[in-house]
């Protein structure tokens, strides 16, 4: 698309959106407190994001608490944002990653270095977005930009405003151009609005009528609804697939908590004898009959039995040699 009609096009929406939302002033929460608040944001309407923020701040001692808080219980309090297990999961994982990399959850002193430098070690943090990025560039550093998360990307495909190839890259060129940094952050708010209630009800009337008024030829891009049919092989796919995940999971845990059984040595187990035949420890050494001792009565008599002199043979001579004698 040609940079004067994807300007156009910016220009447009923010005009429409600003009769039929209200924009957010610029957030004044600490920085820590700002990431968090854009984890929970980022494809989640603003008044959700408020009120689990609230909860998050109201019933837990500090963020330290929820840092070593559950998955499941975060997603608990997230529960009324559309995507909550991701939402809580992205929270937990940048507190957990500031908390190992510099042991403390002050990060006022991003604020006093340079912006690139700022940015630079927040995008270090594990569970960092481009639209976390966005909105604390906006929000705590100073800078213009205008938060992208995959609600507003799909939203400027619809428009027209990007193709399906900058789409699949979750980029949206010409926004900073555009908007003046000095609606930047009203648009940003108002903008990821009508994102969110297209992302929740693509099908909504009132919202393809807001996205009509900016782009008449919208409709040619709009989601067809499914049938009965392939609703019913939506929803059986996806139950397959949680129970195939359920499955996976129990086998994990059970797999977990088996002791492996070590075998004894010197003694393999059957099934290693089957496969590798007598072990060397099975081969027997033929065992050697042990000397018995005779009685010391019985060895007496037979030393003295060796002693005694063999009589010898007298051997008789034959009548003819003595009748050759002669007389005395």
């Amino acid at each position: 698309m040609a940079a004067t009609n994807r300007a156009g096009l910016i220009t447009a929406s923010h005009k429409v959106v600003k009769k039929h939302y209200t924009s957010a002033e610029t957030d004044s929460r600490p920085l820590l407190e700002q990431l968090a608040f854009a984890a929970l944001l980022e494809n989640s309407p603003r008044a959700a994001a408020e009120q689990c923020f609230s909860v998050l701040s109201t019933n837990y001692f500090d963020w330290n608490e929820v840092r070593v808080t559950s998955l499941v219980e975060l997603s608990e309090v997230c529960a009324k944002l559309p995507q909550p297990q991701s939402s809580a999961h992205k929270l937990k994982s940048i507190l957990q990653n500031v908390f190992e990399t510099l042991y403390t959850y002050d990060l006022e002193s991003l604020k006093k270095l340079n912006q690139g430098k700022a940015i630079k070690q927040i995008e270090r943090f594990t569970g960092i977005t481009q639209f976390i990025v966005g909105y604390v560039t906006q929000n705590a550093l100073g800078g213009h930009a205008v938060p992208t998360d995959d609600a507003l990307v799909e939203l400027m495909r619809i428009l027209g405003i990007i193709s399906d190839a900058e789409a699949k890259k979750k980029s949206v060129p010409g926004m900073e151009r555009a908007i003046p940094k000095t609606k930047g952050v009203e648009y940003s708010s108002l903008i990821h609005e009508l994102a969110v209630d297209f992302l929740v009800n693509p099908y909504s009337k009132k919202v393809r009528d807001y996205i009509l008024e900016i782009a008449p030829d919208a409709k040619s891009r709009f989601p067809k609804r499914p049938t009965a049919k392939e609703e019913a092989a939506a929803e059986a796919a996806a139950e397959e697939k949680r129970v195939i995940k359920a499955r996976k999971r129990a086998a994990a845990i059970k797999k977990a908590n088996e002791k492996p059984v070590k075998p004894t040595a010197g003694k393999p187990t059957k099934k290693a004898a089957k496969k590798k035949g007598p072990s060397v420890v099975e081969k027997r050494v033929p065992e050697k009959k042990p000397v018995e001792k005779p009685a010391p009565k019985a060895a007496a008599e037979k030393k003295t039995a060796e002693k005694k002199p063999t009589k010898k043979k007298v051997v008789k001579k034959s009548t003819g040699a003595i009748s050759k004698r002669k007389p005395k």
